[in-house]
Protein backbone atom coordinates (compact mmCIF):
# COMPACT_ATOMS: atom_id res chain seq x y z
CA UNK A 1 0.00 0.00 0.00
CA UNK A 2 1.38 3.38 -0.94
CA UNK A 3 2.21 5.97 1.75
CA UNK A 4 -0.52 8.36 0.59
CA UNK A 5 -3.20 5.69 0.99
CA UNK A 6 -1.83 4.73 4.40
CA UNK A 7 -2.10 8.35 5.57
CA UNK A 8 -5.70 8.54 4.31
CA UNK A 9 -6.59 5.37 6.19
CA UNK A 10 -4.94 6.60 9.37
CA UNK A 11 -6.82 9.92 9.14
CA UNK A 12 -10.10 8.09 8.54
CA UNK A 13 -9.47 5.86 11.56
CA UNK A 14 -8.69 8.89 13.72
CA UNK A 15 -11.86 10.62 12.50
CA UNK A 16 -13.94 7.50 13.22
CA UNK A 17 -12.61 7.27 16.78
CA UNK A 18 -13.33 10.96 17.31
CA UNK A 19 -16.87 10.61 15.92
CA UNK A 20 -17.50 7.58 18.13
CA UNK A 21 -16.34 9.43 21.24
CA UNK A 22 -18.55 12.39 20.34
CA UNK A 23 -21.54 10.09 19.90
CA UNK A 24 -20.88 8.38 23.23
CA UNK A 25 -20.79 11.74 24.99
CA UNK A 26 -24.02 12.95 23.37
CA UNK A 27 -27.31 12.95 25.26
CA UNK A 28 -30.41 11.31 23.74
CA UNK A 29 -34.01 11.48 24.90
CA UNK A 30 -36.86 9.05 24.47
CA UNK A 31 -40.46 9.21 25.54
CA UNK A 32 -43.69 7.25 25.49
CA UNK A 33 -47.28 7.61 26.54
CA UNK A 34 -47.54 11.21 25.38
CA UNK A 35 -44.39 12.02 27.36
CA UNK A 36 -45.84 10.34 30.42
CA UNK A 37 -42.40 8.76 30.70
CA UNK A 38 -39.20 10.34 29.43
CA UNK A 39 -35.72 8.87 29.59
CA UNK A 40 -32.25 10.26 29.05
CA UNK A 41 -29.32 8.18 27.80
CA UNK A 42 -25.76 8.86 26.76
CA UNK A 43 -24.73 7.72 23.31
CA UNK A 44 -23.07 4.64 24.77
CA UNK A 45 -26.54 3.55 25.95
CA UNK A 46 -26.18 4.34 29.63
CA UNK A 47 -29.38 5.58 31.23
CA UNK A 48 -28.88 8.89 33.01
CA UNK A 49 -32.41 9.76 34.03
CA UNK A 50 -36.02 8.61 33.94
CA UNK A 51 -38.89 11.00 34.60
CA UNK A 52 -42.44 9.82 35.28
CA UNK A 53 -45.34 12.22 35.17
CA UNK A 54 -47.00 11.99 38.61
CA UNK A 55 -50.39 11.78 36.90
CA UNK A 56 -49.32 8.44 35.42
CA UNK A 57 -49.99 6.68 38.71
CA UNK A 58 -53.50 7.00 39.99
CA UNK A 59 -53.93 3.47 41.28
CA UNK A 60 -52.08 0.19 41.68
CA UNK A 61 -53.63 -1.01 38.43
CA UNK A 62 -51.60 1.66 36.58
CA UNK A 63 -48.29 0.00 37.53
CA UNK A 64 -48.36 -2.54 34.66
CA UNK A 65 -49.18 0.17 32.13
CA UNK A 66 -46.41 2.34 33.57
CA UNK A 67 -43.90 -0.50 33.29
CA UNK A 68 -44.84 -0.98 29.62
CA UNK A 69 -44.54 2.76 29.05
CA UNK A 70 -41.05 2.84 30.58
CA UNK A 71 -39.96 -0.01 28.31
CA UNK A 72 -41.37 1.84 25.30
CA UNK A 73 -39.54 5.05 26.26
CA UNK A 74 -36.24 3.20 26.72
CA UNK A 75 -36.66 1.44 23.38
CA UNK A 76 -37.50 4.78 21.73
CA UNK A 77 -34.29 6.32 23.03
CA UNK A 78 -32.11 3.35 22.08
CA UNK A 79 -33.58 3.45 18.57
CA UNK A 80 -32.61 7.13 18.31
CA UNK A 81 -29.07 6.35 19.48
CA UNK A 82 -28.77 3.53 16.92
CA UNK A 83 -30.08 5.74 14.10
CA UNK A 84 -27.71 8.59 14.93
CA UNK A 85 -24.77 6.21 15.29
CA UNK A 86 -25.55 4.64 11.92
CA UNK A 87 -25.93 8.07 10.32
CA UNK A 88 -22.65 9.40 11.69
CA UNK A 89 -20.60 6.27 11.13
CA UNK A 90 -21.94 5.66 7.60
CA UNK A 91 -19.84 8.58 6.42
CA UNK A 92 -16.86 6.35 7.12
CA UNK A 93 -18.24 2.98 6.08
CA UNK A 94 -21.15 3.65 3.70
CA UNK A 95 -19.17 3.94 0.49
CA UNK A 96 -16.37 1.54 1.25
CA UNK A 97 -12.88 2.86 1.82
CA UNK A 98 -12.10 5.72 -0.59
CA UNK A 99 -9.39 4.96 -3.09
CA UNK A 100 -9.45 1.19 -2.62
CA UNK A 101 -12.24 0.41 -5.09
Amino acid sequence: MNPSMMKKLQKMQKDMVSAQKELEASIFYGSAGGKMVTVEFTGDKRMQNVAIDPEAIESKEDIEMLQDTIIAAVNDCIKKIDQETESVMSQFTGGGIPGLF
